[in-house]
């Protein structure tokens, strides 16, 4: 049946981020849509972000592009550009190499829903804000000179 029954997918808020960068997607919580789905041709989650929390740290993809879709709630798209409010029906996008760095931030008192589309690459991430970068091919999260945390 093409409907995913969302209470079914296993829902996680798992990160490769370092301890001391993990602290703001404590409250993200997300599901992987596209193994649950057999979709192989691109990466989708269904997030929430309690209040408070951040989708990510600020950040820009060499070789994936990304889009957002809102689906309840509200949150704070922040980029190179300033903050632009999000709110359900809502879409952002950002293509890959684009060095805008940006995150969502759930800056309300009720949680914010939306899903995240990509494709998943071997490719850099690139943190503006922050000591860390993904390295492409490295798996996981460095220095921005290569060292480990």
């Amino acid at each position: 049946m093409p409907k995913l029954d969302l209470e079914a997918i296993p829902q996680t808020n798992a990160t490769g981020y370092p301890p001391h960068y993990a602290d703001v997607i404590a409250e993200r919580w997300y599901r992987r849509l596209a193994p649950a789905s057999g979709l192989t041709d691109f990466g989708a989650s269904h997030v929430v972000l309690k209040p408070g929390a951040w989708s990510s740290q600020r950040h820009w993809h060499e070789g994936e592009d990304e889009l957002v879709v809102m689906i309840s709630g509200q949150a704070v798209l922040v980029d190179d550009s300033g903050e632009t409010i999000m709110r359900a029906g809502d879409v952002a996008a950002f293509p890959k190499n684009d060095r805008n760095g940006h995150v969502l931030q759930n800056r309300s008192d009720a949680p914010c829903v939306f899903v995240a589309i990509g494709r998943p690459a071997d490719t850099a991430c690139h943190y503006p804000d922050i000591d860390m970068h993904l390295f492409a091919g490295a798996g996981r999260q460095k220095r921005k000179d290569g060292s480990e945390f």
